[in-house]
């Protein structure tokens, strides 16, 4: 297996792993925009943004922002970046098993390419993380 694939892998299993335990205590953190403050579901800890120095102007992004990363929705976002790296695969597999007489080469051979360069961009969200490699930066 590919290991920009099994790096993926790796990441999307972890995204996917925090997600289900955020689902556990109670999703996602929320903001109470009457008492000023961001709930941690799970948690008694309760922080006013107003006191971190957040402009009334964007407390709503907070709170959008927060909604916005529910585990469900990281959950869905997770399933969708596997079925990327699935057809990168699938593509992979098929263009392994061709040849440049066929006349799907070229076609394989674009699809590979362009799918490879989307698993760069999957990936870049983590490049600090220490297994990256800066050979997959697009």
């Amino acid at each position: 297996m590919d290991d920009l694939v099994q790096f993926l892998r790796a990441r999307l299993d972890e995204d996917a792993e925090l997600a289900r335990q955020a689902e556990q205590v109670g999703g996602a953190p929320s903001w109470d925009r009457a008492a000023d403050v961001l709930l941690l579901p799970g948690l008694q800890t309760r922080r006013r943004l107003a006191d971190r120095g957040v402009p009334d102007a964007l407390q709503g992004a907070v709170e959008a922002h927060a909604a916005r990363h529910d585990p469900a929705r990281v959950l869905a976002e997770v399933d969708a970046k596997r079925e990327v790296v699935n057809a990168y695969e699938r593509m992979v597999a098929e263009f392994q098993d061709s040849g440049p007489a066929m006349v799907s080469y070229d076609r394989l051979v674009g699809s590979v390419s362009s799918l490879r360069t989307a698993l760069e961009f999957l990936a870049l969200p983590y490049a600090d993380h220490p297994d990256y490699r800066d050979t997959w930066r697009p």
